[in-house]
């Protein structure tokens, strides 16, 4: 979904779709790791939840930070105005940065960071 939305040139819904592509393959790791995921849309709580999962994970940290960023301000169009560092919309280029880190390789694996 982020890569059709980029491709359609809508940079909010890229953002908000790598950010909740990220957030559905970690609680799905969480869920086959520790049994359970915490009711957070936070990726980097997510990311620090499981100690296996947080070791292994820790190169995402700075990524997920980044796609966190996205969440509130592109999921809920009427969020308050300037949470986002440099405007109220993501740009093209902060829609290709957040598509780019949600890429998975032809394995499905993600590719993050």
């Amino acid at each position: 979904m982020a890569a059709l939305a980029m491709s359609q040139d809508i940079p909010r819904q890229a953002c908000f779709h790598a950010q909740q592509a990220v957030e559905k393959a970690l609680k799905g790791l969480l869920q086959a790791r520790a049994g359970t995921y915490p009711k957070s849309h936070a990726l980097e709580e997510l990311l620090l939840y499981h100690s296996q999962t947080r070791e292994e994970l820790r190169s995402w940290r700075d990524a997920c930070r980044e796609l966190d960023a996205f969440y509130t301000p592109t999921g809920y169009p009427d969020a308050l105005p300037g949470l986002l560092p440099g405007g109220d919309e993501p740009s093209e280029a902060d829609a290709a940065r957040a598509v780019q880190k949600c890429a998975r390789d032809r394995g499905g694996r993600p590719t993050l960071p």
